[in-house]
């Protein structure tokens, strides 16, 4: 009887779809890090940007979210060890179930451990990495060693699964008393590792029972219309918040340039060589007119309390009205004719 990894290098010498995944995840890291992400810690702006799993912007029609989060990670430290993972059963359970199986494995356990993420945290926490995905594989692992345990050295078969199962478990038990760990991932993932296995599992001399895989496909089935039903609402719209951002910024950069006109309207008061009225009038077009259209405008975005931005939004609004109340007690003074230290031109 040869050694396991021997009978499986055989049957598929080359583990390219391991190698691809290991790559692209390296990639899209480095990528990030040229984007702002940090070595030790990215920011969940940056992670959302790239496309990371959160609820109000995955629910917000941004559906391929549950597809690519399983290749953004936040950190080296996250990145390393879900590598090291994935190369240690990737290799094995690329040559088990060969190149198309593997990679069905990986992404249909990573969709369904983001899927359960989304059931449990969707409005709490921003998640990422390609943990669930790497702990279908584990779960995959399990499977076919399990039924092929009649094939395999018995000492090379504790060793193995002995393994894998402690790993596994010592590393969602892990997850409940770390902070920070998406530990729902972790088992959604494993659980559909374990469910797609029984139907691609590719046997070396045990025969499987055909009722196992229709098992296997209707408990996925129901599992998955489920968790779809049970998503929580998500809090407010993604799209709302990115809008309230872009409206927030751009009238930041108008405010600098009203400003700016204000500077220049007092100089030409302090010079003496223009009049009250033309000083009002300028004040009205280029102070009070913006702060008018600004107010309006900024008045009319969504007004959900829950946005993370609104609280901005409520403050810039009372900052824009007082500046345009302001402004217009000003020109109606100087038509007035009753600010000292501007002189009229006669």
């Amino acid at each position: 009887m040869q050694p396991l990894h021997k009978v499986l290098k055989q049957r598929i010498p080359i583990i390219w779809v391991t190698q691809s995944l290991i790559a692209v995840n390296v990639l899209v890291f480095l990528a990030m890090l040229f984007d702002g992400a940090g070595f030790w810690h990215s920011p969940n702006g940056v992670q959302l940007a790239w496309g990371a799993n959160f609820g109000p912007a995955t629910q917000d029609g941004e559906w391929w979210r549950l597809g690519s989060a399983m290749f953004l990670h936040f950190g080296l430290l996250h990145l390393v060890f879900n590598i090291w993972a994935l190369w240690d059963a990737g290799q094995l359970v690329e040559r088990m179930y060969g190149h198309l199986h593997f990679i069905s494995i990986y992404l249909i356990s990573g969709l369904m451990g983001n899927l359960v993420s989304l059931v449990m945290q969707g409005n709490l926490a921003v998640s990422g990495g390609a943990s669930g995905a790497i702990f279908g594989i584990y779960g995959a692992l399990l499977t076919f060693l399990w039924y092929e345990r009649a094939a395999i050295d018995s000492h090379e078969f504790r060793w193995l699964f002995g393994g894998a199962a402690v790993f596994a478990i010592a590393t969602i038990v892990l997850g409940f008393t770390i902070p920070g760990i998406d530990n729902s991932a972790h088992i959604g993932g494993f659980v559909t590792g374990l469910l797609i296995s029984q139907v691609l599992t590719k046997p070396l001399k045990t025969t499987r029972f055909r009722i196992k895989t229709a098992f296997s496909i209707c408990t996925m089935a129901v599992a998955t219309v489920i968790l779809v039903i049970n998503i929580p609402p998500p809090k407010y719209r993604w799209s709302d918040e990115l809008l309230l951002r872009k409206e927030i910024g751009d009238f930041l950069i108008k405010d600098q340039a009203i400003n700016r006109s204000w500077l220049e309207i007092m100089n030409q008061g302090q010079q003496g060589n223009t009049t009250y009225d033309a000083l009002a009038y300028q004040i009205n077009s280029t102070i009070s007119d913006p702060y008018d259209e600004s107010f309006e405008k900024l008045s009319q975005l969504p007004s959900n309390t829950a946005l993370p931005s609104a609280t901005n939004l409520a403050h810039l609004l009372t900052y824009v009205q007082h500046r345009k109340d302001e402004s217009k007690m000003i020109a109606e003074k100087l038509r007035n004719q009753k600010i000292l230290g501007i002189r009229s031109v006669d």
